[in-house]
């Protein structure tokens, strides 16, 4: 079955700009799962559930695929050629679904819980310093990057904006991808930008740019990104989707065990370095130690507030191609199924 063929480098353009995620050393007597990474530390819960071999419990064997962005993933998804994947949820990925195409929302990969804002408001420092940035309202007329217009930074913005009276239209957006963020910072390019961890420490670790806000403080329990299902889970191959949620739930609970005020500071946290140190885009334990993580719920369970909000943000936008509601997008049978076996977690996140 296609689970057990060798990848071979099909997937496209999508591939070449990957990572530095590792790949994980397969075995030869277990299914193998291919998972569908990008450099975010919202994967974070995938690494941890790798390291801990909560996978292999399980009788499965997990192969990182890596991808530039969760839209690029959502085709090999719907084909069958990755099995699962992580991300932000966007304005493509309804239009995907809208389409036909088969794939879906399954579990929270990451939010913005109180004290868990991993997205963060940014100022040109020398803004801040000569007085022409105070609060939020000073943001009228100034630049403001935004990685895409139908991602959640860009709801994230909004919502930030009409806090204090402003809208979109009273600000000019530049788009950038968040790696371009900082030396638009550093060349004067920007003025502002809602980016999120590890990427807004780092930034702000060049003086460049100041971190002003954490999203958690204007928009808590954003629904920022999901892990999704492809044709192969959602199908022939149910089964080991399920025992993948068992896997990854389990990886969810011991990454949150890591948590504590804010930091990755919990029992668990120096294993979790360790973990992804190796494992993600930051290998540095000091720069771990001081960003702002991402919650995620113990339990996998999706805001689909946020998500209903969003979605009519994108709509309203006109980023969104044909009728489609949250509901349709989601199927949550593998989480209530998963929850049976692992026993649902009663913390807050």
């Amino acid at each position: 079955m296609h689970l057990r063929t060798v990848f071979v480098a099909s997937l496209g353009a999508a591939l070449l700009s990957a990572s530095a995620v590792p790949v994980a050393a397969l075995s030869t007597d277990l299914p193998v799962v291919r998972v569908g990474v990008i450099d975010a530390l919202t994967m974070s819960p995938l690494f941890v559930g790798v390291a801990k071999g909560y996978f292999r419990d399980e009788g499965l064997e997990i192969e990182y695929v890596p991808f530039d962005s969760a839209t690029s993933m959502v085709v090999p998804l719907a084909q069958g050629r990755i099995d699962a994947g992580g991300g932000a949820i966007s304005a493509s990925f309804y239009n995907s679904v809208a389409r036909g195409l088969d794939v879906r929302i399954v579990a929270d990969m990451g939010n913005d819980s109180p004290g868990y804002g991993f997205e963060q408001l940014l100022v040109r420092t020398d803004l801040i310093k000569s007085g022409r940035y105070k609060t939020i309202k000073d943001l009228k007329d100034m630049r403001v990057a935004v990685n895409t217009l139908g991602a959640a930074s860009t709801v994230a913005i909004d919502r930030l904006l009409r806090k204090a009276g402003l809208t979109l239209a009273d600000v000019t957006r530049v788009t950038l991808p968040f790696p371009q963020h900082v030396l638009a910072f550093q060349n004067g390019g920007i003025d502002a930008s809602v980016m999120a961890e590890p990427t807004a420490t780092l930034t702000a670790n060049t003086g460049a740019a100041t971190r002003v806000l954490n999203a958690d403080s204007w928009y808590p329990d954003q629904q920022i990104a999901a892990l999704f299902y492809g044709a192969s889970f959602l199908g022939a191959h149910r089964d080991l989707g399920e025992k993948f949620m068992r896997g990854y739930l389990r990886g969810v609970r011991y990454y949150n065990d890591a948590l504590r005020d804010g930091k990755l500071a919990g029992p668990t946290s120096s294993d979790v370095i360790r973990i992804l140190a190796q494992s993600s885009m930051i290998h540095d334990p000091a720069v771990l130690r001081v960003i702002t993580p991402n919650g995620v719920d113990v339990n996998g369970t999706l805001n689909l507030d946020s998500m209903r909000a969003d979605l009519k943000f994108y709509q309203a936008a006109g980023l969104i191609e044909a009728p489609i509601e949250v509901d349709g997008t989601i199927d949550g049978a593998f989480v209530t199924d998963a929850l049976k076996a692992v026993g649902v977690d009663r913390r807050k996140h």
